[in-house]
């Protein structure tokens, strides 16, 4: 797989039906390794190990209803009274952070009304504070810690 725009982390993997597998540490399972799994995988370890978020708190790929539409999220991170702290959105590598990347990731916040945006394809990173009073985010350098 490709070298991602995160530190390097050390992954399980193994072989099944000719498929590699990646365990995602989060679902507690073993998910067929596609290049958008192998950025949520570093997106997760990176929230984990260098941003301390509590593995507890963090939840990966589950359907939520966006105008009656079943969609799915990538990760969301809750806080401590269980609003949505987080919501971030993976794509591969090879799949450029477009205006349409934003424009899908606002979509799910109308529902999960998270605080925190990121958007991410392994190689650029982008972190957004929503605005909800005048309906816009804010771009940051960074996310913030966990529970700001």
């Amino acid at each position: 797989m490709q070298k991602l725009n995160f530190p390097d982390y050390n992954f399980r993997f193994k072989n099944s039906e000719n498929k590699v597998l990646i365990f995602d540490e989060i679902r507690k399972k073993f998910i067929i390794l596609t290049p958008e799994e192998w950025v949520r995988q570093h997106v997760i370890q990176n929230l984990i190990l260098d941003k301390n978020y509590p593995k507890s708190y963090i939840n990966v790929e589950k359907l939520i209803k966006v105008n009656s539409l079943n969609k799915r999220y990538d990760i969301i991170v809750y806080q401590t009274d269980g609003s949505i702290f987080l919501l971030i959105e993976c794509k591969a590598p090879s799949i450029s952070i477009s205006q349409q990347t934003f424009d899908q990731i606002a979509r799910y916040n109308l529902v999960l009304k998270a605080k925190y945006l990121m958007v991410s394809n392994g190689l650029k990173h982008y972190f957004c504070q929503m605005d909800f009073e005048n309906e816009k985010y804010i771009f940051l350098n960074q996310l913030p810690e966990f529970g700001e």
